[in-house]
């Protein structure tokens, strides 16, 4: 069976802003990068810097707030609305 790798970048021109962006996305976790190979990081530390680059690339708006019920004289529902924004 073939490996098909599904982790290449598309437009070649974008190799140096997504390794930017890594850089960027390691400081902010505190995660020491350096150009080339990371193999001394350990595998918590490359998770948060995804994790981080996730965080970044796919927001999630949320809104909550407390309305009268519909139903029940007196009463209150607490209403949380939570949105992500996708391509």
């Amino acid at each position: 069976m073939a490996n098909k790798n599904s982790n290449k970048i598309n437009v070649p021109e974008a190799r140096e802003a997504m390794d930017k962006f890594k850089m960027e996305a390691a400081n902010e976790v505190g995660v020491n990068l350096k150009n080339g190979y990371n193999g001394d990081i350990t595998a918590r530390q490359a998770g948060s810097v995804g994790g981080q680059m996730v965080n970044i690339m796919t927001p999630v708006r949320t809104m909550s707030y407390t309305r009268q019920s519909r139903t029940q004289m007196g009463h209150c529902q607490q209403i949380t609305y939570a949105a992500t924004i996708s391509a």
